[in-house]
């Protein structure tokens, strides 16, 4: 029989064995994330090549590299427009697919519904709905053909509540979150997990970034610069958007991830008062963070 140093020793030798092993499978994960050359997408992409995974960042402006890091982990960048669906597919072909994504690309455009041009929010649709979904649609088939895949999409609080002068923005956002749902329930039985993360303001160079329309001798104007600085106030002193990839990672090691993740205390507890409020309520109060 075994004396309990020996007992001690195996049971050592079995632990390291085990972290070795679960090492070596995490790195043999590759990690997808788009929008990668900013904000929370960068975060995202550093984040998990940390980790030890190996890692491929895209984005529409970004110089083509590979970056490796101590953990065993790589961050490759590529360029790549979401909005090109035959693109994406083909990229997605080439690399053999992926086992987790992180779906961060989107664009801003300020204005209001009356005055903003049809084609700009047709283009913010095409990068922040259908950028999602043809990544979703490409990476779609092996994840379900091998029982296993994470897929994280980047909403916002703003898709959970519509602010004034940014409507087109908020209903991609929506969109999302549609999306996000119905994708989980008909792939949970395969295997692939999917979840939301809804940021609140965050400090990245989205503020700087965002379109702000402006139509000559429109009554609403001075509204828009008006909400538009309190947007870009509260983002400047937002959250890193370390804390949103932080989560994002944490999520993408859950068996059963939750469905969404609000991001921030403060954002937290504002969802869990304005989702028993009365719309007239709760629009009163939006309204006077934006337009008073």
């Amino acid at each position: 029989m075994r004396n309990e140093k020996d007992r001690r020793e195996l049971g050592k030798n079995n632990s390291m064995k085990n972290r070795s092993l679960q090492n070596k499978s995490m790195r043999s994960k590759s990690v997808l994330v788009t929008g990668a050359s900013s904000g929370i997408g960068k975060a995202c992409a550093e984040l998990f090549a940390k980790k030890g995974y190996t890692v491929t960042g895209v984005s529409r402006h970004c110089k083509d590299g590979m970056k490796r890091y101590h953990s065993g982990g790589s961050l490759t960048m590529e360029r790549l427009d979401v909005t090109d669906e035959e693109a994406v597919f083909d990229f997605v072909k080439k690399a053999g697919g992926f086992d987790i994504a992180v779906l961060s690309a989107g664009m801003g455009i300020a204005g209001s519904v009356e005055d903003v041009p049809t084609s700009l929010v047709r283009q913010q649709m095409e990068i922040n709905y259908f950028g999602v979904l043809h990544v979703c649609r490409a990476l779609l088939p092996k994840m379900r053909r091998h029982r296993d895949g994470f897929i994280c999409i980047v909403g916002s609080f703003g898709g959970k509540v519509a602010i004034p002068m940014q409507a087109h923005y908020s209903a991609t956002k929506y969109a999302l979150e549609a999306l996000s749902d119905a994708m989980r329930m008909e792939c949970q039985s395969y295997g692939v997990r999917v979840s939301i993360l809804e940021p609140g303001d965050t400090k990245t160079s989205f503020t700087q970034n965002r379109r702000l329309y402006e139509k000559e001798g429109s009554v609403y104007n001075e509204t828009v610069r008006h909400a538009v600085g309190i947007m870009a106030n509260d983002e400047k002193h937002g959250d890193s958007p370390m804390l949103s990839a932080r989560q994002v990672y944490r999520l993408s090691q859950m068996p059963h991830p939750p469905a969404r993740v609000v991001i921030g205390w403060k954002y937290k507890l504002f969802w869990l008062a304005v989702k028993f409020m009365p719309d007239a309520l709760r629009e009163k109060i939006i309204k006077s963070l934006y337009l008073e």
